[in-house]
């Protein structure tokens, strides 16, 4: 190390901020040509209708990959898979020592055994309120509130100051599982110092409070009990809390549970491997809940964000090979509609509406969720206790950290900064301020293969979606001249009653056969140069015809 007053405490984040999802940031210390790091969550976000193909997003790791040989540790806050969902893509290129407590460890060890890197890595259980000295970070747990079990606040005490990380949190106090936000730890906090608050930003937007489980129990119990014929009830399979919920109400009502879905499967596994669920009877498997009354039998399903190949999408489309619901039965979505999986939620209600499902959701009936982020009066809350002198907003869009800024600086806050994905803030010493910008970006995960955000693949594929594709395949003798051809197919393009696609075919080979006609001598020779030009023409031509430039591929063949 150079010398002490060389050293700075940095904040770099390369997901996570500017979005809500695929969290991944970094705090580096020392001087700036020797810094130690560590990582705080490895997560994912998912594709939407702009990414065809493309389910699973990764952040790119490119800058913090390049001084591996200087992270200390990997330190995972909870396990939502947009905190730890990208560890068994990227971890082989970190390959850092991984902690975490014995719920959020036990879903990584699945996770890092899918990928096949579970062997290599070293996990290390950490018990709540625990703390792990990592060179010059020493990381305190401090417990909080969420809608997954074990969420963890980091307390991060450097040289040059104390960080609070908080992760996601809310305040809840009645959480069902779990242990109340651990309130005395972070006031002792708070009057110990904290340099800065690394703060969620979810809800800034919303006034008072997000509300407790308890409140959803008792909701939940009032409706469910009104129901008959069979319900299912759709939510994240990370809430545990709401799983536990939803169980006890079916109970109360006397109906039996049966899971669908293996996330469900998986929950419920991790939950059990902790100590909770002790209270629960064994779950019904859904060939056992197909001959059941109606009246006695309840779904707990994943896919209430309306994904194709969850277990409720299936139900809808009546392909799962067990459970149906119908005229007469009940659907509860004990959830909210994450932004951009609207569309896919609205067709999935609208399925389950066409086959007689009556549905039940937050909008027409409050109580049934609540969220597991800050509103303003918990946020209000969190800065008295922990005090911090600068603030530092993430998990949220721009306009999020923005206004969890100007909010922290109402409530009297010294300093804030809000960066970008790839923005370094030096917290200490001086003034924060961002310092750096390094590379930041997107890793797809296409057909198992992590490939660049702006890929050809990806690139093609949109071009194509939006576009169509052309093919023309050409059979030509030694001279050049057509032996068979030009023979074309369309895939999305459409045709009508006055220019049907067999005419816009016929005119495409025109243009192809023309294509060829004009070229004279060795030219005819360079199978290569074929290729060009008949594809420039006939793109011409299918601008021409629809007003698009569709994909065209054309093969030469030589007979």
């Amino acid at each position: 190390m150079k010398n002490k007053s060389e050293n700075e405490l940095v904040f770099l984040p390369l997901g996570g901020s500017n979005e809500i999802g695929m969290n991944f940031n970094c705090y580096g210390y020392g001087p700036p040509d020797a810094r130690k790091w560590i990582i705080v969550d490895v997560g994912v976000t998912f594709g939407d209708q702009t990414t065809p193909g493309v389910e699973i997003i990764l952040p790119d790791p490119t800058f913090i990959e390049e001084h591996a040989d200087d992270i200390i540790a990997i330190v995972l806050t909870h396990a939502h898979e947009d905190h730890i969902g990208a560890m068994g893509w990227l971890w082989p290129r970190l390959r850092a020592p991984i902690y975490a407590t014995p719920f959020t460890a036990f879903l990584l060890r699945e996770k890092m055994r899918d990928a096949g890197c579970l062997s290599d890595a070293s996990i290390t259980e950490v018990p709540l309120g625990g703390t792990i000295d990592l060179g010059p970070f020493q990381v305190s747990l401090i417990t909080l509130t969420h809608s997954i079990p074990e969420p963890n606040g980091l307390a991060i005490r450097t040289p040059l100051g104390t960080i609070l990380h908080t992760g996601d949190w809310k305040i809840d106090p009645d959480p069902i599982l779990g242990a109340p936000t651990d309130d005395a730890a972070l006031r002792a906090l708070g009057d110990e110092g904290v340099l800065a608050m690394v703060c969620d930003s979810t809800n800034v937007f919303v006034d008072g409070h997000a509300g407790s489980e308890a409140e959803v129990r008792i909701a939940m119990l009032n409706l469910i009990k009104g129901l008959k014929g069979r319900v299912a009830v759709a939510c994240f399979a990370s809430n545990v809390a709401r799983m536990h919920t939803v169980i006890k109400a079916a109970q109360a009502c006397g109906r039996q549970v049966c899971l669908v879905g293996r996330s469900m499967q998986r929950m419920s596994a991790a939950a059990k491997s902790v100590g909770m669920f002790k209270d629960i009877p064994p779950f019904l498997t859904d060939a056992e809940a197909h001959f059941l009354p109606h009246d006695n039998v309840l779904y707990l399903c994943t896919g209430s964000q309306g994904e194709a190949r969850a277990a409720l999408s299936r139900i809808a489309e009546g392909t799962h090979p067990h459970v149906r619901l119908s005229s007469g039965d009940h659907c509860i979505f004990s959830s909210r509609v994450i932004p951009g999986n609207e569309i896919p939620i609205r067709n999935l209600q609208n399925k389950l509406s066409g086959s007689g499902v009556r549905l039940y959701t937050e909008r027409d009936h409050p109580g049934i969720h609540v969220s597991g982020h800050p509103c303003r009066d918990e946020l209000k809350q969190m800065y008295q206790w922990a005090r911090p002198q600068i603030a530092v907003p993430t998990h949220g869009e721009r306009r999020h950290l923005l206004e969890h800024l100007a909010f922290a600086k109402d409530l009297q806050v010294p300093q804030g900064v809000a960066p970008r994905n790839g923005d370094m803030v030096r917290l200490a010493p001086g003034r924060a301020e961002i310092i750096d910008e390094v590379p930041a970006g997107r890793l797809y995960v296409d057909g198992g293969m992590v490939t660049p955000e702006n890929g050809d693949a990806l690139r093609e594929r949109r071009h194509a979606a939006f576009n169509g594709i052309l093919t023309v395949a050409i059979a030509l003798n030694g001279r050049g001249e057509i032996v068979s051809g030009p023979q074309v197919r369309v895939l999305g393009l459409a045709g009508d009653a006055n220019y049907t696609l067999d005419d816009a075919m016929d005119d495409l080979a025109t243009a192809a056969e023309d294509a060829l006609r004009r070229l004279k001598g060795d030219d005819r020779e360079d199978d290569d140069l074929i290729e060009g030009a008949i594809d420039r023409a006939v793109k011409k031509a299918a601008h021409r015809i629809w007003k698009r430039r569709p994909v065209v591929e054309t093969t030469v063949l030589r007979v």
